[in-house]
Parts: structure tokens; C-alpha cells; sequence
């Protein structure tokens, strides 16, 4: 479906842009793939890297409006990758957070709007859900916004989409490079923030993979969540640092003990399919959807009343050996 297409991704040059990048140059015949993001070292760094003349990079943020409307003149595709994620930075710099992940996803969806744009699709976080943290309530503000868009898109054919999933093994500024450095600086002790806490987890190319199939699969308005695994941190610490003893150093601001992807309160709203869920609106479209069948001909039930897709009730489980498969 991509084949022909112009496809542009904002904060293109992050861990998610670059594998979906290749992604798409490997295995597509699209046209053009359009890098949107702020850092001009990283986007140079990405050319030499890629060397492909079906690339093209401009240097913008998500805040400005002008510069997106100006991007995305002749794009089929959106994926709105960009955002500020770092839970406790975001913390304590809670306007910068708003600007780019509200504001942020506002002047894209304008701006995809304009440029009639025929599919797009957002990337959330588990932590948009039941969020006690700024960076998770920035992400819930988005999706409603996504959600909504297609309320409000008048003639436009625009499909605006949410993908939603935990935490990516091996991306930048996560755990998992973390506790890689402290091994290979020798340290005598790994950060545990408590023994009890759970997160879920997907690989790269799963991430990738599952957004390039919510293109075919969306009718717009959805939140897909894929089924992913759940790991203990303190398995994860076994995993990466086996002789290396933790220590608990206590909850960070704004961290939840376990992650929850679809909240019981969504229940009513969601959809199980084989290897995923979709999570309904809450509102209705001036034209009906049937989100029980996907475009992809995929048959979905209803989930059982109080039904709550959480990190530490999940039926997948990753131990320490499966992790460093993974790596």
C-alpha cells in the first residue's frame, strides 16, 4: 500500500524514525519518505548513513505550523512519531512538554488537514492510559486529539489513527542502554525503583511492523494495542547485569509501578482480535464505522465487562533468557 506513496514522519531521525525508515526503503517501492525533526547533526548523520534518493529531510518542530503546512504539501502518509517522552524531564519542564505534545499534535493534525492528507497515525504510549504523570497526560491529550479529528475533517478523506504500546527494547534514553553502560562502566550496584514493578515490551521492528499494518487495517478513529509480553525490572536487571547486585532507590516523580494499555474504565470499548486490540471512540462519527472488522477483512469481539489489559496481569510473560534474545 505504500508503494507510489510519499510518506512523511515527524522526529524521523529518533529510534522509531529510523527503523520504520528502513523499513519502508527495504520493503516498499514508495516514493518519497520526508524526514521531519529539529536536530540538523542527526538528520546529517541519517543521510550518510541511509544514502537513498528517495529520502528528503527539513529541519521543523511540531510546534510550528507554518513549517509543517509547509512539509507536508504533497504527503499521502503521516506517522507522528515526534515527542518529548522522558518521564521525570518532563516533570519538570511541564510547558516545554505541553507545547510540543498538545500543541505539537495540533498544528499536525491542522496541517494534515490542509494538505488533505489520506491516512495518518500517531504513536502513543501505555502510559496515555490512566495517566499520573504529565508526559502520560500530554499523550492521552494527543489522542483524543487524533480521535477527534475525524469528527471535524469536513470533506476532507483524512483518517487520523492512534497506535498505543509500551516500552521499546533497546531505544534511545531507556532502560535497557542504561543498564547496558552501567555493566560496561564496571558498576558495583544496579537502580532498581522497586522489586514489584512490571512494564511491557515490544522490539523495534514489532513497533514498526505493527503500525505499517494499522495502515491497512484502519477505518480512522481506532486506538490499536498490539499484544505484547510483560517483564519484571528486577528480571530485566538479571537479564543485563546477572552478577551485578541492585538496589532500590525508590519510585522516580511521576512513575507508575505497573503500566496499563487498555484501562477497565476503556473496557466497553474494546475490541479483541488475534494478536491485538482496537479501543473504540468514545464519540460518534457523522458516518458509522464497523471497528469489529478491520480492512483487513479481521473478525473482533467484545472484551469481557472489566476486562483491563495491564502489565502486571498480562498472559505473556518474558523471562531474563527470552529478553537477551531479543537484544
Amino acid at each position: 500500500m505504500l508503494d507510489n506513496q510519499t510518506i512523511l514522519i515527524t522526529g524521523g531521525t529518533g529510534s522509531f524514525g529510523k527503523r520504520f525508515v528502513r523499513k519502508v526503503l527495504d520493503t516498499t517501492n514508495a516514493k518519497k519518505i520526508i524526514v521531519y525533526s529539529r536536530d540538523e547533526l542527526k538528520q546529517s548523520e541519517m543521510a550518510m548513513e541511509f544514502n537513498d534518493p528517495r529520502m528528503r529531510f527539513f529541519i521543523g518542530d511540531v510546534r510550528d505550523l507554518e513549517r509543517l503546512n509547509y512539509a507536508l504539501e504533497g504527503v499521502d502518509i503521516c506517522i507522528h512519531a515526534a515527542a518529548l517522552k522522558h518521564v521525570p524531564i518532563a516533570e519538570y519542564n511541564p510547558l516545554e512538554c505541553i507545547k510540543t505534545n498538545i500543541m505539537g499534535a495540533s498544528n499536525v493534525i491542522n496541517a494534515c488537514l490542509k494538505n488533505e492528507i489520506s491516512q495518518v497515525i500517531a504513536l502513543s504510549t501505555d502510559k496515555a492510559a490512566n495517566p499520573i504523570n504529565l508526559y502520560g497526560a500530554t499523550k492521552l491529550c494527543s489522542d483524543k486529539l487524533f480521535v477527534s479529528a475525524n469528527n471535524f475533517k469536513g470533506s476532507s478523506q483524512t483518517q487520523f489513527g492512534v497506535v498505543r504500546y509500551g516500552n521499546v527494547v533497546g531505544s534511545r534514553g531507556s532502560v535497557v542502554p542504561f543498564f547496558k553502560k552501567l555493566v560496561q562502566n564496571k558498576a558495583h550496584e544496579i537502580p532498581i525503583t522497586d522489586i514489584r514493578m512490571t512494564r511491557f515490551w515490544i522490539t523495534l521492528d514489532e513497533g514498526v511492523s505493527f503500525v505499517l499494518k494499522s495502515l491497512k487495517r484502519m477505518h480512522g478513529g481506532e486506538i490499536f494495542v498490539p499484544k505484547i509480553p510483560s517483564m519484571k525490572m528486577t528480571d530485566l536487571a538479571k537479564a543485563l547485569a546477572p552478577n551485578i547486585p541492585t538496589k532500590i532507590i525508590g519510585i522516580r516523580p511521576g512513575e507508575k509501578l505497573h503500566e496499563v494499555m487498555i484501562p477497565k474504565d476503556e473496557s466497553h470499548l474494546a475490541l479483541e482480535f488475534e494478536d491485538f486490540f482496537i479501543i473504540q471512540p468514545t464519540i460518534s462519527f457523522q458516518t458509522p464505522k464497523d471497528y469489529t472488522l478491520t480492512k483487513l477483512h479481521e473478525k473482533g469481539q467484545k472484551v469481557a465487562p472489566d476486562f483491563e489489559y495491564s502489565s502486571h496481569t498480562n498472559n505473556q510473560w518474558l523471562e531474563p533468557d527470552d529478553l537477551l534474545k531479543l537484544l
